[in-house]
C-alpha cells in the first residue's frame, strides 16, 4: 500500500458524497464546494471527481479546469464575502498534513487583522519558517 493512502481510503469522504447542500460549481472533472469546516468565511475546496492522493497524479485535463473553477470559486467568494487575500493550498502527502487522501485544493480568504502578523503566509505550515527576512544574493 503506498505510504500517502490509508486503509480508510475506501470510504472516501469526497467519493462516497457529494456535498450539493454546498456545492458552487461543477465541471466535467470535478466541483468546488464551501468547506464543512473553514478557516475562514469563504472557505472553500475543489475536489476531482476521480480519486487519487496526490496533485501530481493529476491528468492535464483535470488540472487545467481544476485551476479554472479556483478562479470561478474566487469571483463568488468575491461577491459574497469581499476578502482582502486569499492562501491556496494543497497538501499532498500525511507528512504534509494530507488527512484525506484525496486531492483537494484549498482557497482560504483572509481578512486584515485575522492574524497578528500575516507574513510568510503559506509559510507558515512550518511555524519557525514562516517570518523571514529577505537577503538579496
Amino acid at each position: 500500500m503506498d505510504k500517502n493512502v490509508s486503509a480508510t481510503d475506501e470510504e472516501c469522504r469526497f467519493c462516497l458524497t457529494k456535498p450539493s447542500r454546498r456545492i458552487m460549481l461543477e465541471g466535467k472533472y470535478g466541483f468546488a464546494a464551501w468547506d464543512r469546516h473553514p478557516a475562514s468565511e469563504g472557505h472553500f475546496l475543489v475536489i476531482p471527481y476521480r480519486h487519487f492522493a496526490s496533485y501530481f497524479d493529476i491528468t492535464d485535463e483535470e488540472r487545467e479546469e481544476l485551476w479554472s473553477l479556483v478562479a470561478k470559486g474566487r469571483d463568488m467568494c468575491e461577491e459574497k464575502y469581499h476578502p482582502d487575500g486569499y492562501n491556496i493550498g494543497i497538501n499532498v502527502g500525511t507528512a504534509a498534513g494530507q488527512s484525506i487522501h484525496h486531492l483537494h485544493i484549498h482557497v482560504i480568504p483572509r481578512y486584515k487583522g485575522d492574524v497578528e502578523n500575516p507574513k510568510g503566509g503559506v509559510r507558515g505550515v512550518i511555524p519557525d519558517k514562516k517570518l523571514y527576512e529577505f537577503k538579496p544574493d
